[in-house]
């Protein structure tokens, strides 16, 4: 399902999946965007997403937007651009930047599953994590993967191994 949002009006075409607009919104979480199907991801991914997810993104996760197009290997200029313009995301750009988000939505679901959800903040728990360097990537920060599909799926495995109290 597909809706037009006045909010975007400029950007061609103007629909947006629901799922990212309510998070752009406020109106449901990041794991919403994790539990959406993988038919779904694909079709919010080939539509683009809206450029303002970005500034959602690194608002919610509190950390500056040139931050946040380090990890996702978006120039400045181009997310810029696209920001002022209104324009979407390309598939590559909204793919990563669907990568973010749907791993704040698998760090929500592994607190809620923990039962200790009251006053966690996910999105910045999250950017800390991708900052950190990490042992079980010799070292290296998180983040440093997170523009590449292969380092997203890394990525994600890691949390998945905290979820199960394996190494990470």
């Amino acid at each position: 399902m597909r809706i037009t949002s006045p909010a975007f009006a400029d950007s061609p075409p103007d629909v947006v999946a629901p799922v990212v607009l309510q998070v752009m919104e406020g109106q449901a979480s990041y794991r919403a965007v994790a539990d959406a199907s993988r038919s779904e991801r694909i079709d919010m991914v080939r539509q683009g997403v809206p450029a303002r997810l970005l500034v959602t993104l690194a608002s919610d996760m509190h950390v500056p937007r040139e931050q946040l197009y380090v990890w996702l290997g978006i120039a400045r200029a181009t997310a810029n651009r696209k920001l002022k313009a209104g324009q979407l995301l390309s598939q590559d750009e909204s793919e990563r930047a669907l990568g973010i988000a749907r791993l704040v939505g698998q760090v929500q679901a592994l607190v809620r599953e923990s039962g200790q959800p009251e006053g966690f903040d996910a999105a910045q728990w999250t950017a800390a994590w991708l900052q950190r360097p990490n042992p079980a990537l010799g070292g290296r920060a998180p983040g440093d993967y997170m523009d590449t599909a292969d380092g997203r799926e890394l990525v994600a495995g890691l949390v998945a191994q905290m979820q199960s109290g394996a190494y990470a």
